[in-house]
Order: structure tokens, then C-alpha cells, then sequence
């Protein structure tokens, strides 16, 4: 079997502790093909919390980069990227001693920060990605502490989100970036997230091109991690906010800014681009002006 030397691709902001976790958790992965290597890139956008300095303490062999806090998340995880390609995974459990071999990588693994892997998850996305080849990107869907399905594959124009299996890969249409694996003929085929999708969409447009291009998605069988820390911040949905309030958040890059929006629904939703262009802000006017008709 050949060597797998995976990339690891990260961000993070503000999370030390949950950023600390997730890499234990991968340095505690188990059941990997002989040889595995990972090479962790994890690039830190303006965290004041000493995450990176925290990660360069306990985990020398990850590369740090730190950046402004402008940077969004989309554009963080192809500065992560560009730092894969210029490097890669040695002989230790999450990177190279500096100095030390480095291996052109075979995968990508997109880790969301927040996600705490199980110990067999990693073994289970390449033996999902082993079995149904080369050109296949394999997600690995992530629960809550409640057992819920928080983030998996999608299906459809609506993002329907696909639940695993307990022995059988789930096909799928587009991917949430917590956990995905890319391989490296994939990664050729497609390349990175798109730099128009600053913040949120950017894996979805992925997943979508990816699927354009020919290529298979599958949810791996069974959860990859759990998803740590509380729920996201309400924003356009918080009740008894006015709907000038609730517009300004929606479309602000946190949420659905207008042009990566639009540039998404007119590449994967024509006819219905426009209808589907304008429905989530009609969507969320609609429910700040009930909500405060209620309260």
C-alpha cells in the first residue's frame, strides 16, 4: 500500500482550548495505515486568547501562521492550503521536526477547530476513500453533545443534510468543511475554495464544482467527531432584533453577504437562481417583523 502523508488544513480564532483539543484528539488517532504522517497547517486569524502561542508550546511540529483578524475563514483555509503545498507531512504524529523528512501530501483533511475527532475517525475516512477510489472525496459527518447530526454532506438545491450510515457510505451532492477529506487528484481537479466566498459558501461551492467536475462525495459511515464548545452567536435570527437589524447581519460576511450569494445561486441553482437569490433575506425580514409583532 503506498504511504498516505496528510495535510492538515485548520483555522482558528479566539478557541485555545477547543483549538488544543482537536489537535490532541488527532494526535490520538488510531488504526491508520503503517506509515501515516500528518502535516498540520493551521493558520490563526488575530486570536488575542494566546492560541498560537499555546499550539507552538505543546505542539511544536504544527506550523503556525498567524494573520489580521479581517481574515475570514474561507480565505484563512487557502492561506492553509498554500502553506501545504509548500511543505509537508514528516515523520512525526502531527508534522516533521523542523529539519527533519518532509512528503509531498496525498490528502487534504479540512479540520474545523471545533470538532473533536474520535479516535478511529480518520482510519475510517481513508478506508471509506480507499474503497471507492482516487477520485472520491469522502466527509465525515460531526454530532452534537446530544447525538444529533450537526454537519455532514448535503443534498440538493435546499442543503438537505445527509445523515451517515452505520456501515455504508451516504452519497451526497456538497459537504460543511468541518471534516472532509480531498485527495490529491481531486485537489488537482478542482483546487481550493474559492476566493470570492470570503467567509461562509466556500465549501459548499467546493462540493458543488467537485460534483460538476465528475467527481463522487460520500459521507463516510458513522460520526467523525463531535462538535465542542456552545451554539453560534444568533445573528439575523435573534429574537426582537427590527428588520433593518436583521438585514444588516444577514448579508454582513458572517452570514449571506449579497455578491458571494448571488455568484453561488447563479452557479448552482440556474433557473431558479433568482428566486433562490432573494428568498433568505425575504426570509429573515419576514421574521424580524413578526417577532416583533409578537413581542
Amino acid at each position: 500500500m503506498h504511504s498516505v502523508h496528510l495535510a492538515v488544513l485548520m483555522t482558528s480564532h479566539d478557541r485555545r482550548a477547543r483549538t488544543l483539543s482537536a489537535l490532541r484528539a488527532l494526535e490520538e488517532q488510531r488504526g491508520l495505515p503503517a506509515g501515516t504522517t500528518f502535516g498540520v497547517h493551521l493558520v490563526d486569524t488575530g486570536s488575542t486568547d494566546g492560541t498560537p502561542e499555546a499550539v507552538r508550546l505543546r505542539h511544536p511540529a504544527v506550523e503556525v501562521m498567524s494573520v489580521g483578524a479581517d481574515v475570514p475563514h474561507n480565505q484563512a483555509l487557502r492561506i492553509a492550503s498554500r502553506n501545504s503545498r509548500s511543505g509537508g507531512g514528516g515523520g512525526g504524529p502531527l508534522g516533521g521536526a523542523p529539519g527533519g523528512p518532509t512528503h509531498p501530501w496525498t490528502h487534504q483533511l479540512w479540520l474545523d477547530d471545533r470538532v473533536e475527532l474520535f479516535p478511529d475517525a480518520v482510519a475510517n475516512l481513508l478506508r471509506t476513500a480507499a474503497a471507492a477510489g482516487t477520485g472520491t472525496v469522502v466527509v465525515g459527518a460531526v454530532r452534537n453533545a446530544y447525538g444529533d447530526t450537526v454537519y455532514s454532506g448535503r443534498r440538493g438545491r435546499s442543503l438537505v443534510l445527509v445523515e451517515p450510515g452505520e456501515h455504508r457510505p451516504e452519497p451526497c451532492d456538497t459537504y460543511d468543511g468541518r471534516v472532509v477529506l480531498v485527495p490529491r487528484a481531486v485537489y488537482d481537479l478542482v483546487g481550493d475554495p474559492d476566493k470570492v466566498f470570503r467567509h461562509r459558501m466556500g465549501d459548499y461551492d467546493h462540493g458543488c464544482r467537485a460534483r460538476r467536475a465528475g467527481v463522487t462525495v460520500f459521507v463516510a459511515p458513522g460520526h467523525a467527531g463531535e462538535c465542542v464548545g456552545g451554539p453560534d452567536a444568533p445573528g439575523s435570527r435573534e429574537p426582537g432584533i427590527g428588520v433593518r437589524e436583521a438585514l444588516r447581519r444577514v448579508t454582513s460576511v458572517q452570514e449571506l453577504p449579497l455578491h458571494p450569494w448571488w455568484v453561488y445561486c447563479l452557479r448552482h441553482t440556474w433557473p431558479w437562481a433568482p428566486y433562490l437569490m432573494l428568498s433568505p433575506y425575504a426570509r429573515t425580514a419576514a421574521r424580524a417583523t413578526l417577532g416583533r409583532l409578537r413581542g
